[in-house]
């Protein structure tokens, strides 16, 4: 396959009307001019699009129907097959808090599962859940809410063949630090989220191995002039790196200014966190076992809890296009490399490279996708 015409976003800089080559599943050359090919080659013109990588959602549970908690290969299929549509190429696959047989057997299924050429890619788990602060439950399922279980954990990733990526907990039901210790030496991200921590609670946490916050500002205190919580402990802790939902419903425009300006794109991580009534119409569906109507631009409980949402990645990445002095280099940061750094696979994604996985998006100024390209395989073009 072969791309033209195109102003591609590298890894190191920007190509302006360059081309790029992937072979197989790969990048294979990146080029400042046009190059001849042989015949039987794949030729995109990128008519002055920008070549940028596939967004990672790092938190999402469903979409097009589909849940992570259905424990089907077609549940998973029909995720993988939809999120290219929003230039999603990779994504975690993630739980929720439930009864101990119906994670296992989410997590089973991803075990099982192989992602197909042509689909976004199942890179693994985040398990958020089920060890998280009650009061903080959001559209958690109270009645399976446990502490912190190391043993519990180990059996869990046993069965998920280690494919569990995150973790959300609260951390200050960890007091020693035992449980956090030891996921974060398996290589686990270990995320704050469902949690009443304050700061003092999650500064401590990060010596331990605390190194994200999950969703900033929902399911978590907020900023008080005598504790500035979770919320000011993102702002001020370099080591942490923060999950967000910049749908404008879970955070506020004007909340979202102030965390970009303060926490920056370097530290920023764009996730949907969205549910199965993602890509279709208003109505009634579930999460976790439980009932959730949904409106045009948002999913809610019968006591008008937010459920997760409905966003569509590009449109987490255009409302942050908007706020002052974001590009799209920015957005990258935010959609691409730094997940891919949080989850130690920036070596094969999260950015342009030769060598890497050719998982790549055309998209315009204002970020519409056009293209999108998943693992070498084109997986979704604009009519």
């Amino acid at each position: 396959m072969y791309i033209k015409n195109a102003s591609i976003f590298t890894e190191s800089g920007e190509v302006i009307n360059g081309s790029l080559l992937v072979k197989g599943r790969t990048i294979e050359a990146i080029y400042e001019e046009e190059q001849t090919l042989s015949e039987g080659s794949t030729v995109i013109d990128g008519k002055g699009l920008n070549v940028i990588p596939g967004f990672i959602d790092g938190h999402i549970h469903g979409a097009a129907g589909a849940d992570v908690m259905d424990a089907t290969e077609e549940a998973l299929d029909t995720m993988a097959g939809a999120l290219p549509e929003e230039g999603t190429t990779s994504f975690l696959a993630t739980t929720i808090t439930q009864a101990p047989e119906n994670i296992t057997k989410a997590l089973e299924n991803v075990a099982r599962y192989t992602s197909k050429q042509g689909l976004a890619e199942v890179i693994g788990v985040h398990l958020e859940g089920p060890f998280i602060e009650k009061s903080k439950k959001g559209a958690q399922p109270l009645e399976h809410i446990k502490k912190p279980d190391p043993r519990q954990f180990d059996e869990w990733q046993r069965l998920s063949g280690n494919s569990i990526r995150t973790i959300t907990m609260a951390p200050e039901l960890d007091e020693s630090g035992e449980f956090i210790r030891h996921l974060y030496k398996s290589g686990v991200n270990m995320s704050a989220g469902h949690t009443d921590a304050g700061f003092a609670a999650i500064k401590k946490a990060v010596p331990y191995g605390l190194r994200q916050v999950t969703h900033l500002c929902n399911a978590m205190n907020g900023i008080h002039h005598r504790d500035i919580g979770a919320v000011g402990a993102a702002f001020q802790l370099e080591d942490l790196r923060a999950e967000l939902i910049a749908d404008g419903i879970h955070v506020a425009p004007e909340m979202l200014k102030l965390i970009y300006d303060n926490v920056g794109s370097e530290r920023l991580i764009l996730i949907t966190d969205a549910m199965r009534a993602k890509c279709l119409q208003p109505g009634d569906y579930e999460l976790g076992g439980q009932p959730v109507s949904v409106t045009k631009d948002r999913a809610l409980l019968a006591d008008g809890t937010l459920a997760g949402s409905i966003l569509k990645m590009y449109q987490g990445a255009q409302q942050m296009l908007r706020i002052n002095n974001a590009g799209i280099r920015n957005i990258i940061q935010m959609t691409a490399e730094n997940p891919a750094k949080q989850l130690h696979i920036f070596d094969k994604k999260g950015s342009i490279k030769p060598g890497k996985d050719a998982d790549l998006l055309l998209v315009d100024d204002e970020l519409n996708v056009h293209c999108t390209i998943c693992r070498g395989a084109v997986a979704y073009q604009k009519g």
